[in-house]
């Protein structure tokens, strides 16, 4: 009985663990090694002395988790799709759908990634021991947060590319007087010279709108050729890659150095980093918005983002569209929300961060609608066209539209800098924060390799390199096709599969209750009796309605599914099959690692299929993980190590009950049968 009561350190407070069952196995006389020691003993059966594993860093201060889940997730989806989506689904209106969307899938689905990383303590992959069988979910998270890294750090180096263009007196897309100008570049807010050639042409021919189409074809700002034949020197297609485009590579190198020293020491220096990152990008949309909505036309905007069209909601896309948002901007399934926060304290109130969290990103989508409309709307009013001719999303909006209404600004060179210091302070934080959590679900599955000395720095320093290597290909002539596969595929609605799975494992799998269980454990006693009841609400969330949203709206978008083509000013892209091909790929080469494992694991599992499916999806726990009044048979102890402790446990009726891994219990079989 006296092993019982063992009492282990979590967080540096002692909780009591004296509930535990009397069956559950003693640890070994001989200690391993534990995480949270970095000094050097020798293991008591060998005269070998074994360096002990670096001690798994925790944050600094709570407000630090907060501020990374929103430098993470917030970034520069809420800037350049949600206008556009709110806009082109109904303005006002759209807010319905993505409302509910928060509601069923953003904040049940970040709640359930960040317990489950803070209740295990471990990075995306070894997260899922509580179900072993569906680790594979890990894996292809992880799988997806890399793509996305070698892809989000090409728009940091465009938007280096653009900050660094813009410390001038003219700012060099104003005007087409540059070398890269071709001939018939033509500043359309400037020469009236073709708006009254158009009018000319229309009193003589009858086919007028023959001419002013295929005139206006031909015709190009300097916006555009600055952004296509300086920045990318776009070549004709995906088949044609051209040359490395170095300028670009040297910013994209800069980009990747900047994110290797914001990570290389580990969460305290990254945390550090996050209190400028995370906060200052507020204080530019707010100096822009302040600018935006004095310009001359910003009404016309505005009205167009937030003027409701009830007719919209009718529309099934609508509500992919929304859905979609919600996945992308809450940054769910890849992993990095669970890395995030396995490094809380035991007891973090997860549960109140995620309310914040929720409340700051919507925020932040509708404070960049109203920064980026006010200043379409001016542009529009400018030229006599429609919003409709002058509002994109994605790239589009912030290295075409945007940069196009600074130019026609007072100090527009100033505007500028301010506009792309805000692109890029968003991108970082979401940049080096997916590093961060690729890294972590990497060191975390391999800690005896990694977590040494000064291994986890080289080993930063390598995925930072090899991430570059594969963006060249994003930084040559043909480098823009090459990112608009990786940025449709890579992470596209494949992520919608993703959040179904989690919810399903984690609620019939490893079981609802029981992980209601182990919140409480967590931090159950500091919710007030209202936040306690909205938290039993997320049973229903995880077990129902959010698994069955994802998979609805996956079905919806699948459905109506297209294939990639690049809008261009004047024309449209239609990639060739092989690329579509490869896009194909970079979108299943993660998910596909969910049934591989799936398999892998029952094979290797000796016994019946009902006994290797019952051994695999026992959950790997530690002894502070256990709750009380928990059947031992169906559960693994493991030590600090993460190994587990090979112990038959005998219950009442003196039958073994199965607490190891699968070789013990195939030692267990041998010694039956010999019986």
């Amino acid at each position: 009985m006296d092993e019982v009561h063992t009492r282990t350190e979590m967080d540096e407070q002692k909780e009591d663990t004296s509930w535990i069952p009397e069956k559950l196995p003693s640890k070994v006389d001989n200690p391993e090694v534990t995480s949270t020691d970095t000094t050097v003993t020798s293991s008591s059966g060998s005269d070998r002395l074994k360096p002990k594993l670096k001690k798994r860093e925790v944050w600094g201060k709570k407000i630090d988790f907060l501020l990374a889940c929103v430098g993470f997730s917030v970034g520069l989806g809420n800037v350049w799709r949600f206008p556009f989506l709110c806009y082109r689904n109904g303005g006002g209106a759209f807010l319905i759908p993505y409302f509910i969307a928060v509601v069923v899938c953003g904040i049940p689905c970040f709640f359930l990634e960040v317990c489950l990383g803070q209740f295990m303590a471990q990075g995306g992959v070894s997260a899922w021991k509580i179900t072993p069988l569906f680790q594979g979910i890990g894996f292809a998270s992880a799988i997806i947060v890399f793509l996305l890294n070698c892809e989000y750090n090409i728009i940091l180096s465009w938007s280096l590319y653009y900050l660094f263009s813009s410390f001038t007196a003219v700012l060099p897309w104003s005007h087409g007087n540059n070398e890269w100008n071709s001939e018939n570049c033509t500043n359309l807010y400037k020469e009236k010279s073709v708006n009254s050639t158009i009018s000319l042409l229309a009193n003589v021919t009858a086919d007028v709108e023959d001419v002013i189409s295929n005139l206006s074809k031909k015709l190009c700002d300097p916006v555009t050729e600055f952004w296509e034949r300086k920045v990318l020197s776009l070549s004709s297609g995906v088949d044609h890659p051209g040359a490395i485009k170095w300028d670009l590579a040297l910013c994209l190198l800069l980009a990747w150095i900047i994110v290797y020293f914001c990570i290389w020491k580990g969460i305290k220096s990254s945390g550090k980093v996050m209190y400028f990152t995370a906060t200052s990008p507020y204080i530019f949309m707010l100096i822009l918005l302040i600018r935006g909505v004095t310009l001359d036309g910003a009404e016309l905007g505005l009205k167009y983002y937030l003027l409701p069209d009830w007719s919209k909601l009718r529309e099934p896309q609508v509500w992919v569209d929304a859905g979609t948002q919600i996945v992308f901007t809450y940054s769910l399934a890849l992993g990095t929300l669970t890395a995030l926060g396995s490094y809380n304290k035991f007891h973090h109130n997860a549960f109140r961060d995620s309310i914040i969290f929720s409340c700051i990103n919507s925020f932040t989508s509708l404070l960049a609608g109203l920064v980026i409309f006010s200043v379409l709307g001016f542009m529009a009013k400018r030229q006599g066209v429609s919003i409709a001719d002058v509002a994109e999303s994605g790239p589009g909006l912030a290295f075409i539209a945007y940069p196009e209404a600074v130019a026609q600004m007072p100090a527009a060179p100033f505007w500028s800098v301010l506009f792309f210091v805000m692109i890029l302070l968003l991108g970082l934080d979401s940049q080096f924060v997916g590093v961060e959590g690729f890294v972590t679900a990497i060191v975390d599955y391999f800690p005896h390799q990694l977590r040494r000395g000064k291994r986890r720095e080289i080993f930063i320093g390598c995925v930072c390199i090899f991430c570059f290597t594969i963006g060249l290909s994003m930084v040559t002539e043909g480098g823009m096709y090459v990112f608009q596969l990786f940025d449709y595929y890579a992470a596209s609605r494949i992520v919608l599969v993703m959040t179904f799975f989690e919810c399903v494992v984690v609620a019939y799998i490893y079981g609802v209750n029981r992980f209601y269980d182990n919140l409480q454990m967590m931090f159950g006693y500091k919710l007030s009796p209202f936040m306690s009841r909205l938290m039993k609400v997320m049973k229903y969330m995880w077990a129902i309605f959010t698994p069955l949203f994802s998979m609805i709206i996956f079905i919806i978008g699948a459905i109506s599914y297209s294939e990639l083509d690049y809008k261009r000013k004047t024309f449209t892209y239609q990639y060739p099959q092989w690329a579509i091909g490869v896009g194909w790929i970079l979108a299943l080469i993660s998910v596909i690692w969910v049934p591989i494992i799936f398999i892998v694991r029952l094979i290797q599992t000796p016994g019946t299929l009902r006994e290797r499916f019952f051994i695999n999806t026992m959950p790997r726990l530690q002894r502070h993980q256990i709750r009380e009044g928990e059947d031992m048979s169906k559960i693994c102890v493991i030590d600090d190590d993460g190994v587990e402790e090979n112990h038959i446990a005998t219950s009442s009726n003196t039958e073994p009950t199965l607490l190891s891994n699968s070789m013990e219990y195939e030692k267990f079989l041998q010694k039956d049968s010999n019986v």
